[in-house]
This record gives structure tokens, sequence and C-alpha cells, in this order.
């Protein structure tokens, strides 16, 4: 029989924002859960943050811990700058002073009276407590006791039957470290629900953690994998994008770089709520072009954010001082945030996060990402990464986002391939650098190959990047080799920047 889906009020929150958010506002009150995950997965933790956020609302909570010492959690607890302090605990060590030393001689006690005892004084202290919150970690501890499945399954179900009038919410802890034929279906169909941890080791870097709540009755929660990180001050959980959630109204008027020609390409410039791709070899303009835009943006008073993978920040900052573009007074002021990510440390999700927390919590409304490549090196499953960047490039497009995707090529010369990474499709608009030879030099040429919001030039032009800023040439038409990925400049030189200093 199907249960009516649960109303905000009955939730009870984890105290772990993201977790709240994929669990549409908490965990259902009163009810019997298992978070299931292998050692090291941050169950620990989550359980602690659990109680936590009972013992601020003023709730009784109580740990009841078989696997850990009391001293071994108080320990975990500092390492997050927690206390402990009204929290209650019970552990195995309680257990044995009770039954005695004799507990532990199997020829005065067999297994059916340790389990027996253990679990009326774990319930002897649920009664004196009356707790609203209980963790009771781990269930590997109660299936040793029970010695087999039939009688563990009928403990379970007799803790679920106890705790089913007294209101409260429990986690059961299990570290999967049985055989898995200990562990069928059943403990699944016993529980509200589940909520599974995982983690996973890379060939570099730290390990990955992920999440996913395999089921719980009632609640229209997110489905699939989140990734979480634990770090200093708790876990931190990052929901799974979705971008169909997030569609707002917005005007999708063309915005400007303060250089009328550059805006031409693309009929007047980007337009809001498109994703434009800047790509080609590098040292060929890319970045120099998106952080034109950004200063303009950032002159007429909009919030702009740059995540940035390549380079330093000290380094992108002297890089555009060297144009003409101071972006020191705009990072003073707030209205520019540069953000450093590292690669190596960082999950596609907690990313997808903290471009969503950009947009919505600081109102970013151009947005740069220097570089694809840094974003293709934090995640190394290639058919998920697509997935997820075209999703999150989705989500950024409903939310009136003007876009600028910077994506490097490999050598200095190259094809007319926008890259390994087939990611053309996604961008909206897609503006090609390439180097090209003329009299004697080494000169930059852009031009823009597709554009969805309209009109574009088809034309060739030269790029000029100095301490004045961006110039660009008018078309230049004589070319050959443009194919091959080597175009050579075969025409009126006077067509050319700077062409009177040529030698």
């Amino acid at each position: 029989m199907g249960e009516p889906m649960q109303t905000q009020s009955s939730r009870i929150t984890t105290g772990i924002q993201g977790l709240d958010q994929i669990l549409r506002g908490g965990f259902p009150q009163g009810r019997l859960y298992l978070l299931e995950g292998p050692p090291g997965s941050g169950k620990t933790t989550l359980s602690l943050q659990f109680l936590l956020e009972g013992l601020r609302r003023g709730e009784r909570c109580l740990y009841i811990t078989l696997s850990e010492t009391a001293e071994e959690l108080r320990e975990v607890a500092t390492a997050h700058g927690w206390s402990l302090d009204g929290l209650h605990l019970f552990e195995l060590g309680s257990a044995e002073d009770a039954l005695g030393n004799g507990r532990l001689q199997s020829v005065l006690h067999s297994w059916e009276v340790e389990l027996d005892e253990t679990v009326n004084l774990i319930l002897g202290e649920v009664e004196r407590i009356r707790p609203s919150r209980v963790v009771f970690d781990s269930l590997s501890e109660l299936r040793l006791l029970s010695q087999d499945s039939l009688r563990y399954r009928r403990q379970i179900l007799a803790l679920k039957q106890f705790f089913a009038p007294k209101s409260a919410t429990v986690f059961l802890v299990d570290d999967l470290t049985s055989t898995s034929e200990d562990r069928d279906g059943q403990l699944h169909s016993l529980c509200h629900g589940v909520l599974s941890l995982e983690r996973l080791t890379l060939d570099f870097g730290p390990a990955r953690r992920r999440l996913q709540v395999q089921k719980l009755r009632g609640v229209d929660f997110i489905a699939g994998y989140h990734d979480m990180v634990i770090r200093a001050g708790g876990l931190e959980v990052f929901p799974r994008l979705i971008a169909n959630q997030h569609h707002e109204q917005f005007d999708g008027t063309a915005v400007g770089s303060g250089v009328a020609e550059i805006d031409n390409l693309l009929g007047g410039g980007p337009l809001r709520g498109t994703c434009t791709l800047l790509t080609g070899p590098a040292g060929s303009g890319k970045t120099n072009v998106a952080l034109q835009y950004i200063w303009a943006a950032c002159e007429r008073g909009e919030q702009c954010c740059i995540f940035e993978f390549d380079e330093r920040v000290g380094t992108l900052l002297a890089r555009a001082k060297s144009l003409d573009i101071d972006l020191h007074q705009h990072l003073a002021s707030g209205r520019l945030e540069i953000m450093q990510m590292d690669p190596a440390d960082i999950s596609p999700g907690e990313f997808s996060w903290n471009i969503q927390k950009a947009v919505e919590g600081r109102g970013c409304s151009v947005l740069m990402i220097d570089s694809l490549n840094g974003y293709v090196a934090a995640m190394p499953q290639e058919k998920q990464l697509m997935l997820q960047l075209h999703e999150m490039l989705s989500y950024l497009n409903q939310k009136g986002v003007v876009t600028f995707l910077v994506n490097p090529q490999h050598g200095l010369v190259g094809s007319m391939s926008t890259g390994n990474l087939n990611v053309s499709y996604i961008a909206d608009a897609v503006i090609l650098f390439r180097f090209f030879e003329a009299q004697g030099r080494i000169r930059k040429a852009i031009s823009v190959i597709k554009n969805r919001g309209g009109a574009h030039e088809d034309t060739i032009r030269e790029l000029k990047i100095d301490g004045r800023g961006l110039a660009l040439s008018g078309p230049l038409k004589e070319f050959r080799g443009i194919l091959t990925g080597t175009p050579e400049f075969v025409g009126d030189s006077a067509a050319l920047l700077g062409h009177s200093h040529a030698g």
C-alpha cells in the first residue's frame, strides 16, 4: 500500500545543505534509514552531522557505537572543530562492563545470550534517554552476534518495531564488510530509505566520494549520483545539476565587448543565454578576447565570474593589465570574482555547484571558463564529461548568462577541428583563432564559424594584441591553405595591421 507524500513540516534536516536539497527538504521524521558504504566513505562524519544538527535544534540525540570507541568519535569531531557536549554516546565497552567478564567466555554465555543482552542494554538506553535522533553504528557487529542471516533479519525487524511508536528517526549504519550472500534486498526493503556512499580512488589526486539515494518512500528525491567531499568542518554534498528545473525569463539582447569590430563578427555580440566557444592554438588570443568581454561587462556594472584552471590569478591580471584592461578595481568592488580551480582536487559535481552559487548567490551574468582542458582534467571519464558539460551549459543558458568557454587546441597550428573533444555542437557560437604567415611574420587571424543567435561575418580578419588593447583589420580575402589549418596570406600587404613596419 502506498504512503502519502510527506509534507515539508514532517521533515527533519540533516545539517548538510546539499543533502537536504537532494531529499527535497530532509528525511521524513520518525522512520528507520539505512546508511551504507565501505570504510572511509564518510558514514561516521555524516552521522555525526545529522546528530549535531539535532542538538542545535534542541533535540535529544543518541549515538550507539559498536565499532568505534567514544574516544575515536571525539577525535573525528575535534578534527572538524565540533563539540560532542550534549550528545549521548553508548559504546560496546559499556555493554561489556554491564554483562561482566563472563560474557567473553563462550562456555558461560552463548552467542544467543550475548545478542539478546547486548540488544536489551541498547534498548534500555533508548528508553532512558528517549532520543528523537538515533545512529546505530554499525550493523556488522549485530550481524556477527546474530551468527545466521535469519536471526539477523528478525533482529532488524524487531528494532524497527521497537522504534516505530517512539517517533525517533534512526540511522542504521552498514560498512558492507559482510559477504554478498548476507546482503540481499531484505534489509533494503525493511528500511524507509537507503542512502549509499562510495569512495573512488583515481589514478592521480585525492579519493573521490559520491552518494546516491537508492530509495526514499513518499519523496520525489533527486536520483542519481552526487559528488561529495569531506573537509575540515564536515561533509559537503553537491547535488546533481538538472538544467530544466532552473528556467528563467530573460531578455536575449546582445552583449558588447567595447571593441566594435569584434562585436560585428557576431552580428553585434553574443546574446544573453548563449555559450561562445573560443577555440584555437595556445597564444592565439582566445583568453584576451574573453577578458575584453568580461571587462566591458564589469564597466557596465554587471556581476562577472572567471573560473581559472590554467593560469594563476596573478598571471591573468598581469595579462589583462598589458592590454590596458585593469581588472583590479572590479575585483576590489566585488563586481568581478576570479576563482582558482585545481583540476586534481575538484570534482565536476563541485564545479557545477560553484557555478550555481556564482549565478544564484552572486547574480553573475557574464561567466568565463578558462579553459576546457582544465575541466577535462578534472574528470577522466569522458562520456560522463560531455553529459555534465551539456547540462551545465544548458543551465547557464536558461539563467540568461553569457558564457565564454576557452578551448585550447593541441599544437601551434592544428587543423580546422575544434579539438579532440567535440564540444562545438554544444556551443551557440564558435570563434576560431589561427596563426598565419605574411611578409615573414607570424600573425593572428580570427573568424566566426558558427552563430546560432543570428547572422555573423564569414570573413577572416587579423587580430592584433598590444598595449593599447585589441584591434582588428578589415576582411582579409586572399589566403592559401585555410582548410589545412596553416593559412598563408598572399594578398595585398596594405590590408594587414602595421604593414608599414614589415621587413
